[in-house]
């Protein structure tokens, strides 16, 4: 709806504080669903901000400590794979996004959050921004900062559950991931609320 779009302001001009919100991890059927808040300096501009899908993993991985070393303000925050089977995946994410906007170490006095809604109760006017990845850079490197803390952990995630190739699909529903969990079931970090791994664990069950 359109009124998801934005929360009542009065007043949307940029300000030093403005803070950019993306996420990563919406659509993988394991691990969580991970939010970064970013509130960029304007007198320590950072070249080559952009989402981070359009980045080299080479290129997020260089970026992602400029960010956090120049940024005024950075958090990360996450929803758990229980969070997301018990919420759905769009509540979670907005779980997530929450939680990094309040675990920064200043208070944002806007709010830009990649996509076309917005979570309730948020501590400052906001605005959600289609594609806002593309054309905000707080967004943009929040979307990076998103997106290397998230791989990072499913490579964590893999040392511990080797046979299901986190390392190499970071949990997307690649034709390994699902050859893997025909033959395995499901681990802890897989969202069981997904149709994938419910159909898994049904069969499973049936055999």
């Amino acid at each position: 709806m359109r009124t998801e779009l934005f929360q009542p302001l009065a007043d949307m001009t940029p300000s030093p504080l403005t803070c950019g919100v993306d996420e990563a991890g919406r659509g993988p059927w394991a691990g969580p669903v991970t939010a970064a808040a970013v509130i960029l300096d304007p007198a320590r501009p950072i070249t080559g901000l952009t989402d981070s899908k359009k980045l080299s993993e080479a290129a997020r991985d260089r970026l992602a400590p400029e960010i956090r070393g120049r940024a005024l303000a950075w958090a990360i925050a996450e929803a758990s794979p229980e969070e997301i089977d018990r919420l759905n995946i769009r509540e979670a994410t907005f779980l997530a996004m929450t939680r990094a906007i309040a675990a920064l170490a200043r208070t944002p006095a806007h709010i830009l959050i990649d996509g076309n809604a917005l979570p309730k109760n948020l501590p400052a006017p906001a605005r959600a921004i289609i594609k806002g990845d593309l054309t905000e850079p707080a967004i943009s490197a929040a979307s990076i900062l998103a997106k290397t803390h998230r791989d990072a952990q499913m490579k964590a995630f893999c040392a511990a559950h080797p046979d299901y190739g986190f390392s190499q699909h970071k949990g997307y529903g690649t034709a390994a991931h699902a050859e893997a969990l025909a033959r395995l079931g499901p681990c802890a970090i897989h969202r069981r609320s997904f149709a994938p791994v419910r159909l898994a664990i049904e069969t499973t069950a049936r055999a």
